[in-house]
């Protein structure tokens, strides 16, 4: 049975690691004092989101092109630190495609079927360098795909592309999830050995953290469509490189571990909506950040509690790489057991109390369904009105 090859991190050069880490402190920096001008940007086209139904859970119009900052310190900081292959050319071609599709997106707001189109080209791009889901390992039992090895890894990618941007529902969501991910992927490539795609990873990492003190609750930038597809799209490229090609037992499920918060509620988002009759990929309140702020949650515990979700799934993703696989199913066992509990309490009115999970005022909204969701579109009227005024006198003191 094949071992995944476990490196010494020893074997890293000095000047390796010195680059990997000025890589990351660069595109960190670049995202930061890049994040502010994109803000400037938004403003002057018109890429804000106003809070037109209760699915938006911000109560003041926000720009929402926050993705550039890190589109733009990802690719500056490829250029500079990473080989210029014709691997990394397509990468970077097929990321522009998606940047410039999603950001379209975020001012126009385009049909579904054309961001389709654009998702399945740009996947062929870098399809078309070698960059394939060619076979998997189950317990030392080869499943090659041959021709389907093609149409399998423009599904994976396209998938991961838009579950990511369905998970971009709060401050901070789908950026911080994509840097928790990202950082595991990491760890994952440098012990397998997987050096370049791990610098990649790397820069991508310092991408998300230097734009995210922006777009934490309250946001003050969404990464919009055009952040979200691209950290989708990237990730789902990097894990390919990174994890799929390894030849080793049940590798294919530490991408799915890494990515498993996207990913889950995707899949269960399309199921509830085609048991409910309507179409898959049709807009709802349904997501799981949506259901944990419905359970009483503020914004900023219903993003930590994910944060936590995606974190124990890539530690345990770590355990599976290092061959620990009991202590991976261990920790996702301990893991949904505290969720079920934690659900029982958010259901008992008197224990959601006492958990100190949520205020008393908070429960007795939750036990007041209607009452609590007229008061929220009170709420969100008056802000709307009263803050109108402010905003645009912000907006015009940036464009001046």
């Amino acid at each position: 049975m094949d071992r995944i090859p476990v490196v010494n991190l020893g074997d890293i050069t000095f000047n390796s690691l010195l680059n990997g880490i000025i890589a990351i402190v660069f595109a960190t920096l670049m995202a930061f004092v890049m994040t502010p001008i994109v803000r400037v940007i938004a403003y002057r086209i018109g890429a804000v989101d106003v809070p037109k139904d209760n699915r938006r859970m911000h109560k003041v119009p926000t720009p929402r092109l926050g993705g550039l900052a890190i589109f733009f310190s990802f690719v500056l900081s490829v250029i500079i630190f990473y080989d210029t292959s014709n691997t990394t050319i397509a990468i970077l071609i097929s990321c522009t495609i998606i940047v410039i599709m999603a950001m379209l997106d975020d001012v126009f707001k385009l049909r579904a079927v054309i961001r389709f189109i654009v998702q399945i080209a740009a996947a062929v791009v870098v399809v078309s360098q070698g960059i394939v889901i060619e076979h998997i390992n189950i317990f030392d039992r080869y499943i090659h795909f041959g021709y389907l090895a093609i149409p399998i890894t423009v599904i994976w990618i396209v998938g991961l592309t838009n579950a990511v941007n369905f998970i971009d529902g709060l401050d901070g969501l789908s950026c911080g999830l994509s840097s928790i991910s990202a950082i595991f992927l990491l760890v994952v490539t440098l012990i397998i050995g997987e050096y370049q795609v791990a610098l990649l990873i790397a820069i991508l990492t310092g991408s998300c953290l230097g734009f995210l003190p922006f777009n934490m609750n309250p946001a003050k930038i969404f990464a919009g469509d055009t952040g979200a597809m691209f950290l989708g799209f990237i990730l789902s490229v990097v894990s390919i490189q990174g994890v799929f090609k390894v030849h080793a037992v049940l590798t294919f499920i530490i991408p799915f571990l890494i990515l498993g918060v996207p990913i889950f509620d995707t899949i269960f988002a399309i199921f509830r909506r085609i048991l409910t009759g309507r179409h898959p990929f049709s807009a709802d309140r349904g997501h799981l950040h949506h259901r944990l702020v419905d359970m009483g949650f503020t914004q900023k515990q219903a993003v930590r509690i994910l944060y936590a979700v995606s974190a124990l799934l890539g530690i345990s993703s770590i355990m599976f790489i290092t061959h620990k696989i009991i202590y991976a199913i261990l920790i996702i066992s301990i893991s949904l057991g505290i969720s079920v509990a934690t659900w029982i309490i958010i259901k008992n009115e008197k224990w959601r109390v006492e958990s100190g999970l949520i205020s008393e005022e908070t429960s007795n909204l939750i036990a007041a369904p209607d009452t609590a969701r007229a008061l929220d579109e009170e709420e969100l009227l008056l802000l709307n009105e009263s803050k109108a005024a402010s905003a645009n006198e912000e907006n015009k003191q940036i464009v001046s």
